[in-house]
């Protein structure tokens, strides 16, 4: 222990530490003149409060009043609203497009076989029951009046004019409507429109255009077929049930109906095949907002479909069987069968007689 103190006590000569010696110049404190100090200091003190020899800086000119919004740039339409103008727009879109030939055959083919052939079955069993509700309700009332021979005329108007093409395009548009919405729905999300687009394939022609006339086409013979099984429905369930000779509830048909009920029911099959289409179309490819905004609007598309179809239902009407509307369709019915003469009910409904048309182009039925 005595030997390491000593060591550790021992001088150490300042040979051995060179930077400790005092002949280094590096630990000769350097003598700063007083001058040299004052103008540090002053700058120093110039700097920290802003304090320069540079010109002051003219103030910024004031910036331009903003221009004024447009009227209408922060209004956005209500999305029903511009729906329903994008579907005006692809209706346009759609009759020119027909009318100049640009009609892709092999898809209209092949949602003409969708339409057609594949709702049939549907179509034919809604229109039997429909039928045969009705015909319980008839048949009651008119037994209990003693009009029994009349009942086959009321069911076959009933049928013709209004229970044929309407319920044939609910079916339609719940059937098919939902899944154009759905298609369309999915591919607008996906960009594949915008796929189509750079192929220098038109969506119109190529995935609207053969919809529409699909529809327009496969409804009318729809709308025939279930007028047909609604009427025999009818009549079977009449004679099986109640009674009355399914040979009375046809003669009573054949004598109620005309060529233009037929017609007319045809005409409003593809009036509403052309709304179910279009509207169909048009909620489709206005989807976004991914699987929730085609689900939103297959179920908008099918529910303005029937709003739509039972609108279009009245105004039809109105025009096919009122008024003004009995004699042009008389004029029309005399223009095409000149010839012809045109059957018309007399007031107590139980006999049919045929009669000569004034100059007015209406026929007054002889009173038995």
């Amino acid at each position: 222990m005595e030997a390491i103190s000593v060591f550790f006590l021992r001088p150490v000569p300042s040979s051995s530490f060179p930077l400790l010696s005092p002949n280094n110049p590096q630990i000769i404190p350097k003598v700063i003149p007083r001058r040299t100090l004052i103008l540090r200091r002053t700058v120093r003190l110039s700097l920290s409060h802003g304090i320069t020899n540079n010109a002051p800086e003219p103030a910024p000119e004031a910036a331009p009043a903003p221009a004024p919004a447009p009227l209408f740039s922060s209004w956005t339409p209500p999305r029903p609203l511009w729906r329903g103008l994008s579907a005006l727009i692809l209706a346009g879109q759609v009759a020119h497009r027909a009318l100049a030939g640009r009609i892709h055959r092999r898809n209209t083919l092949q949602q003409l076989e969708r339409v057609g052939p594949r709702s049939i079955g549907v179509c034919l069993l809604t229109a039997a029951f429909v039928g045969m509700a009705f015909t319980i309700q008839f048949v009651r009332e008119f037994t209990r009046l003693g009009l029994h021979r009349s009942v086959g005329g009321v069911l076959a108007l009933a049928l013709s004019r209004e229970l044929s093409p309407v319920v044939t395009s609910v079916v339609t548009a719940g059937r098919v409507g939902s899944a154009f919405a759905a298609e369309l729905g999915t591919m607008q999300v996906s960009e594949q429109t915008d796929t189509l687009r750079v192929l220098g394939a038109h969506p119109v022609d190529y995935l609207v255009t053969p919809r529409v006339i699909a529809c327009c086409l496969a409804l009318p013979v729809l709308t025939l077929l279930c007028f047909s099984v609604g009427l025999a429905s009818s009549a079977f369930l009449a004679d099986a049930v109640f009674g009355v000779s399914i040979n009375i509830i046809l003669e009573s048909a054949r004598r109620a109906l005309r060529p233009w009920d037929i017609i007319s029911a045809m005409i409003k099959s593809q009036v509403f095949g052309a709304i179910i289409a279009i509207i169909s179309c048009a909620w489709g490819v206005t989807t976004h907002g991914g699987a929730k905004g085609v689900g939103e609007s297959t179920t908008s598309a099918v529910v303005i479909s029937l709003v739509g179809i039972f609108i279009a239902d009245f105004a039809l009407s109105y025009c096919f069987f009122q008024g003004a509307a009995t004699v042009s369709a008389t004029s029309m019915w005399k223009a095409f069968f000149p010839k012809a003469d045109i059957i018309h009910p007399s007031p107590s409904f139980t006999k049919w007689v045929v009669t000569d048309d004034d100059k007015h182009g209406n026929s007054k039925p002889e009173i038995p």
